[in-house]
């Protein structure tokens, strides 16, 4: 892999995180997939698009995006080898021809001046050690006029997903689930007065921040749902090998006010930005 800037993810993408993830990508796909076809509409991809797909994971957003350019090309790239091993396995699975992967840190990434049309990302640029390089090098990356379209998670407080996390706060006390502009992770682009500092800088105009919702499949029941959650790699990081079965117990109770209809089902919520070069 070329040079990394962001060492720790890289880490745990390689690691544990990104085996989880490559491993249960049906299940984050059953939690994510609700937002796809408002992040594709965004970044507004036609039938001749070149696509960059931002922290791809294992590709479900890439290849929908290769569908929709069905005579462009997609180009997912992720730090994580676990995930990139399945995005290629599903796409060769599925017969689609005209995306690809790659192994690389977006934020040092060597793209072609202007080689894209569009850029998307589901959940994966809240990552970054230092965003206004990083959305830079992905501004550079498009061509005068193109198109930024991602989704970053917003506030959670007073949401479903705010109240599993107040449940599990007891029990991961290290874990921030509040903005912090020093701090990269699932929070640090939640904050949209930031968001929009940060794409200003990047070279990034005609910034538009909603916020949206979308149906979240989470286990088969509260207890299902716990075990999987429990799971997530920074949950686990967080419990830095103390007994789960506290966070397990009190995740399982949250979780149970959101079984109806034979599953564990959330209204998630996303913050879906807009930028052009």
């Amino acid at each position: 892999m070329a040079q990394i800037a962001n060492v720790q993810q890289s880490e745990a993408w390689n690691g544990y995180e990104g085996e989880h993830w490559a491993a249960h990508h049906d299940r984050y796909n059953a939690i994510n997939g609700g937002f796809n076809a408002a992040l594709l509409d965004a970044a507004g991809i036609d039938e001749a698009s070149r696509v960059l797909d931002l922290g791809c994971g294992a590709g479900q957003t890439t290849r929908l995006a290769a569908r929709r350019a069905h005579a462009g090309r997609v180009l997912g790239v992720d730090l994580s080898a676990p995930m990139l091993a399945r995005a290629r396995a599903t796409a060769l699975d599925e017969g689609i021809g005209n995306v690809a992967f790659t192994q690389g840190d977006v934020q040092v990434f060597g793209f072609a001046e202007g080689e894209f049309d569009a850029a998307i990302s589901r959940f994966a640029v809240m990552f970054f050690a230092d965003p206004v390089a990083a959305f830079g090098n992905v501004a550079r990356a498009l061509r005068p006029g193109g198109r930024l379209a991602f989704l970053s998670m917003p506030d959670v407080t007073g949401s479903d997903l705010g109240t599993v996390l107040a449940a599990a706060r007891e029990h991961l006390p290290a874990w921030h689930t509040t903005p912090d502009p020093e701090r990269s992770g699932p929070m640090s682009l939640s904050d949209p007065d930031r968001v929009r500092t940060i794409l200003g800088k990047a070279g990034f105009g005609d910034v538009s921040i909603r916020r949206i919702e979308a149906a979240e499949t989470w286990g088969r029941d509260a207890v299902d749902a716990a075990e999987f959650f429990t799971g997530w790699g920074p949950v686990r990081h967080h419990l830095a090998g103390a007994d789960p079965g506290p966070l397990r117990a009190a995740l399982t109770d949250a979780f149970r006010r959101f079984e109806r209809d034979g599953a564990v089902r959330l209204t998630g919520s996303a913050l879906l930005v807009e930028a052009v070069r």
